[in-house]
């Protein structure tokens, strides 16, 4: 993943992404849902935390909770670590360049979240990357994972690369990306159809992952560890 995003993508990523702030306000407010409950100083793993989304929609209504956020772009770490820090929420975080398998299995978090992450793991890694935080929660804990997710093959795909051309439109995409755009879904990115994706969980160690979110191809799921 960390081929995806060098040091100008890293600055430019909450920039490229902030005309689709209503769909990321609305997944953000449903993974606080789901998270609401664990307990009021829970220890949350960010996978593939970038610059950091996540752990600031977190750490603004949850003031006692503590987080560990791994990626593999030290330039998006970067750009994350200094929003963290104007956020005055560094101190409860620990930032680790790396995968999630650099994450000790010895520490058991209360949750674990990865936000629009898995399409960039590759499908032989699929697995591994849903059971590596899977093995890192508590029995009892939570694993939310969004991602884009869609049936390539299936009859409906070219009704909604339309309407999945107009959100890469407002994120800049160029005439000449958009044309390619079908190659990119299938042969750049690894998007996975929901179904596929469910039955990796459940190997993973999410016996019952239950599809919260969607909108267009992005998909959100949320599990609990058995």
């Amino acid at each position: 993943m960390a081929d995806f995003f060098n040091k100008e993508a890293s600055l430019a990523y909450d920039e490229k992404n902030r005309k689709l702030a209503p769909i990321a306000e609305g997944m953000h407010f449903l993974i606080r849902l789901v998270l609401q409950r664990l307990p009021a100083r829970a220890r949350i793993l960010c996978v593939g935390v970038g610059t950091g989304a996540e752990i600031l929609s977190l750490a603004k209504d949850f003031p006692e909770w503590t987080f560990l956020g791994v990626d593999p772009s030290a330039e998006m770490l970067m750009v994350g670590k200094q929003r963290l820090k104007a956020a005055g929420v560094l101190d409860r975080c620990e930032l680790v360049h790396g995968y999630v398998q650099d994450v000790a299995e010895g520490e058991e978090f209360d949750a674990a979240v990865s936000v629009l992450v898995g399409h960039f793991v590759k499908r032989e890694e699929r697995l591994g990357f849903y059971r590596g935080m899977a093995s890192r929660i508590r029995p009892g804990g939570i694993l939310v994972n969004t991602e884009i997710s869609y049936d390539l093959n299936s009859r409906e795909f070219p009704a909604m690369l339309k309407s999945w051309e107009q959100v890469q439109t407002l994120m800049g995409a160029s005439p000449e990306s958009l044309a390619t755009l079908p190659a990119t879904l299938k042969d750049v990115l690894t998007v996975l159809p929901p179904d596929e994706i469910e039955s990796l969980l459940r190997i993973g160690g999410i016996s019952v992952p239950v599809r919260f979110f969607r909108a267009f191809m992005i998909v959100g799921w949320f599990g609990v560890k058995g």
